[in-house]
C-alpha cells in the first residue's frame, strides 16, 4: 500500500478516493471546497492544507479536475512542480485536450516529474462502484508502476499510446456517447409520437444490435424523467469543445459532433446545463411538443 495524493474532489473524485481507501491506501486530499474535503476525511482520508503539502508528501499524485486550464493551474502554477520530488508520478484523470496534456508533460519532464494523461469513462455510478474505464497516455513503464493502484478505482485500465493518447481516446468516447444519446432520444420520440410505448421498445431492442451501455444507462432515466446529473451537460459541452478543437488541429471532420454540440448548447441556454446529459432527450421533447416517458 502507498500514500497517494488526490487533488479534485467533485462528483467523480470523492467516490474515487473512497475506493482507494477501501483498497487500503493512505490518501492525502486537497480541494478548494471544504465540504468536499470533509466528506472524504470522514471516510478515512487525510486533508491537506495546500497543493504544496500534497506534492511534498506523495510520490503518486492523482488529479481529477474540470478541464485543462485547471490542471495547468494546479500542476504548473499551484504547487506541484515547485514541490514534488524528482520521480513523482502525476496521474491526471481529468478530461482535457490532448495538446494541453502534451504541454503539461513537457513542463513536468524538465523537473524530472512523470506525467500521464488518464481520463475516465463511466460517470458517477461507476466511480462509486469502482468500475471506471481508464484510458492512459504516456510512458508505458510509468503506467505499469501505478496500474495496480488505479485498478482500485476501475474495471478497465488500458495504455493507449504516447502522451495525449489517453485524452484523444476520451474524446472519441465522448463523441460516441453524445451521438448515442441523441440517436436514442430521436428514435424514442419517433416511437412516442407513433403511439408505441417507449418502454416496450426499449425492452424489445436493448438486447439486439442497437443495444449499448449508453442505452441501458440513459433510457431508464429518460423514461423516468430523471435528469439528476451523473455527468453534466456543461461538462459534455467542455469535452465536445476539446474534440472539435482537436479535430480542427489534425484535419478530422466532425460534422455530427458539431450537431450534438448545438443540441447541448441549446439545452444550456435553456437552463439545463447542470442536468445529466440524458437530458438531450429534452431537446427532442421541446421540438416535438411531447415527452418520452413510461
Amino acid at each position: 500500500m502507498m500514500k497517494i495524493g488526490f487533488i479534485g474532489l467533485g462528483i467523480m473524485g470523492k467516490p474515487m478516493v473512497k475506493n482507494l481507501l477501501k483498497a487500503g491506501h493512505e490518501v492525502l486530499v486537497y480541494d478548494i471546497i471544504a465540504a468536499n474535503v470533509e466528506d472524504v476525511v470522514s471516510a478515512g482520508a487525510k486533508g491537506a492544507a495546500s497543493i504544496a503539502e500534497v506534492a511534498k508528501e506523495c510520490k503518486l499524485i492523482i488529479t481529477m479536475l474540470p478541464n485543462g486550464p485547471q490542471v495547468k493551474e494546479v500542476v504548473l502554477e499551484g504547487g506541484v512542480l515547485e514541490n514534488a520530488a524528482s520521480g513523482t508520478v502525476v496521474f491526471d484523470m481529468s478530461s482535457i485536450a490532448p495538446g494541453v496534456a502534451q504541454e503539461i508533460c513537457a513542463a513536468c519532464d524538465k523537473k524530472g516529474i512523470k506525467y500521464l494523461d488518464a481520463p475516465v469513462s463511466g460517470g458517477e455510478p461507476k466511480a462509486i462502484d469502482g468500475t471506471l474505464s481508464v484510458m492512459v497516455g504516456g510512458c508505458e513503464n510509468t503506467f505499469n508502476q501505478v496500474r495496480e493502484v488505479i485498478g482500485a478505482m476501475a474495471a478497465s485500465v488500458v495504455h493507449c499510446g504516447e502522451i495525449g493518447a489517453g485524452s484523444t481516446t476520451k474524446l472519441a468516447n465522448q463523441i460516441i456517447v453524445a451521438l448515442n444519446i441523441s440517436a436514442v432520444s430521436e428514435a424514442f420520440m419517433l416511437c412516442q409520437k407513433a403511439g408505441v410505448s417507449p418502454e416496450k421498445v426499449f425492452d424489445a431492442i436493448k438486447g439486439g444490435l442497437a443495444g449499448s451501455t449508453v442505452m441501458n444507462a440513459k433510457v431508464p432515466m429518460i423514461l423516468d424523467g430523471n435528469f439528476k446529473p451523473g455527468f453534466k451537460i456543461d461538462l459534455h459541452i467542455k469535452d465536445l469543445a476539446n474534440a472539435l478543437e482537436t479535430g480542427h488541429q489534425v484535419g478530422s471532420p466532425l460534422p455530427f459532433t458539431a450537431a450534438a454540440m448545438e443540441i447541448l448548447q441549446n439545452l444550456r441556454a435553456g437552463g439545463c446545463g447542470q442536468n445529466d446529459h440524458s437530458a438531450i432527450a429534452k431537446y427532442y421533447e421541446k421540438l416535438a411538443g411531447d415527452e418520452i416517458r413510461k
